[in-house]
């Protein structure tokens, strides 16, 4: 019966470390012989192949790729809350025409104006210039802010304009509403102060 050489031993003998046996083995033996001739074809293939090195300096690269996506998935999560922003001041907006002021509240306005001015000095007490936001939150008070900006510009043509009080009354609600939202989104945020 017949044994054939291992792998360890052509490779021994490649090396010039196999065995007297193993050489006598493989100068018998057509079989053996051409599996030292493919190893031989292998390993002249591998060195044959082009030597590959990195670049020295990737990091500029890599970390441009990761602001560039950081960049487009803050403009879509902007995009969302600004999309839900706006719906939900629609809806409030909309749901706040339906509901005309009763004509026996003569002081609503003033009412109004009053809770209005009270929380924006509860909003001042969060101190939120100072405070760090994440990209989430620092979108939806930007577009809550920017809605009361807007809502400003419309009371102040609203008065110059000379409007009845009745469309002031709803303007002034929108506004407390946004600002209650903007004072909730600030309430929310000091809360939660976990790392």
């Amino acid at each position: 019966m017949l044994i054939h050489l291992t792998m360890e031993d052509l490779l021994a003998v490649r090396d010039g470390e196999g065995s007297a046996l193993a050489r006598r083995h493989l100068d018998e033996c057509d079989q053996c012989r051409e599996e030292l001739e493919r190893l031989h074809q292998r390993v002249a293939a591998l060195k044959a192949l082009p030597s590959l090195s990195s670049p020295r300096d990737r990091w500029p690269v890599v970390r441009a790729q990761v602001l560039t996506t950081r960049r487009r998935q803050r403009r879509k999560l902007g995009a969302w809350i600004s999309v839900a922003a706006a719906a939900s001041i629609a809806l409030g907006v909309g749901v706040g025409g339906l509901i005309t002021p009763a004509a026996d509240q003569p002081n609503s306005l003033a009412m109004l104006m009053e809770e209005t001015q009270r929380l924006e000095n509860v909003l001042r007490s969060f101190q939120p210039e100072t405070r760090v936001l994440n990209g989430r939150m620092a979108g939806a008070l930007a577009a809550l802010e920017d809605e009361i900006s807007l809502l400003d510009a419309r009371l102040a043509r609203a008065r110059s304009l000379r409007v009845p009080r009745d469309e002031l009354v709803v303007l002034w609600s929108e506004r407390l509403e946004l600002m209650d939202a903007l004072l909730n989104v600030h309430a929310s945020r000091s809360t939660y102060v976990g790392f």
